[in-house]
């Protein structure tokens, strides 16, 4: 049986964030549920390059689907200058769990865009107020397009406030969807004060003071990927409600480790993980909500069903490139 091989083209091309966002959403409930499987993501150190490797399998079981895969993803910030490569690269291989037959080799770089972006889509789904038209955006990086393509599918976002110390990032932002919103760049207290955040930004320092954000404002906090990373002050983890992926990753590399590590903030502080809401264990935004906040770090089950709708796209679609790896065709 021949398999598909999928470039990052042919990711974007069939990863269409409507279909992402859904399937992102079901990958919560499912962990929650207790029908998914999610190894933590396990590690290899390369001090000596200045990177690492992670590992991220999973298996999902939704109402009317089933889907297996695992993602080799690295990060390696000296990439850009040294050798003109990106600092995160990734592969997913996507497979039948019936047989294990490996259906899908994909780039995994595409689709981790893709289902970063969902994921802050489904927060602020449950999280944002419902007449959101607001979006302000901290960190004029590559996810922050990512951002905006899955958040206004969510949110009749009309006015994007962009902040970042690189112009020309701000200019390439505002360029390419000003013809969609109105878009202008801000200040990181121009940003923050919108009825909908995103912080995409690698800081150890946070950028982010309580004076900064509106009073009914929910955050995405997607930036924290590492120790000591974190973009938002502890007075906002604090008195919002704070949601977060899943416990062990947030906590050890998530936007509360540091004030978590340090006892600042505890369990206690957390109101529950995005699965329970959206399995509709506990509640969304209610009336007395204020500041929420998502606390994103990324899971592999957000990657094996983007991974599925990718797939099931470009097998219906006729995209890609087909090969034998098995050597059974």
């Amino acid at each position: 049986m021949t398999m598909l091989l999928l470039s990052s083209e042919e990711v974007n091309e069939n990863a269409k964030m409507k279909d992402v966002i859904p399937a992102v959403e079901d990958a919560f409930a499912a962990y929650h549920q207790g029908t998914a499987q999610m190894p933590a993501k396990s590690y290899i150190e390369l001090s000596q390059y200045n990177g690492d490797f992670r590992s991220m399998p999973a298996y999902l079981e939704a109402d009317d689907w089933d889907a297996a895969g695992i993602k080799w993803v690295n990060v390696h910030p000296d990439n850009p200058e040294k050798h003109d490569f990106p600092t995160v690269m990734g592969t997913m291989i996507y497979s039948d769990p019936e047989t294990a037959l490996p259906l899908a080799i994909m780039d995994g770089t595409e689709l981790t865009m893709k289902r970063t972006g969902a994921a802050a889509a489904v927060a602020t789904d449950h999280l944002a107020v419902e007449g959101a038209t607001t979006l302000g955006i901290i960190g004029a990086g590559i996810q922050s397009y990512s951002q905006v393509e899955a958040i206004t599918k969510v949110r009749p976002i009309q006015e994007i406030v962009i902040s970042d110390l690189d112009e020309e990032r701000v200019e390439n932002f505002v360029q390419h969807f000003g013809d969609r919103f109105e878009v202008r760049e801000g200040t990181t207290s121009e940003a923050a004060s919108c009825d909908v955040l995103s912080t995409v930004t690698p800081v150890r320092d946070p950028i982010v003071n309580r004076s900064d954000v509106g009073d009914q404002t929910h955050i995405n906090a997607m930036g924290a990927d590492a120790e000591g990373k974190q973009e938002l002050a502890d007075e906002i983890l604090l008195e919002a409600k704070l949601v977060i992926d899943d416990h062990a990753q947030t906590t050890h590399s998530g936007e509360i480790n540091v004030p978590y590590s340090e006892g600042t903030l505890t369990d206690e502080d957390i109101y529950g993980d995005l699965g329970e809401i959206v399995a509709g264990g506990k509640d969304g935004r209610t009336a007395a909500d204020g500041i929420t906040v998502f606390d994103s770090t990324g899971l592999a089950i957000q990657d094996v069903a983007t991974a599925h709708v990718t797939y099931q796209a470009a097998h219906e679609n006729g995209n890609g490139t087909e090969f034998d790896l098995l050597g059974q065709a």
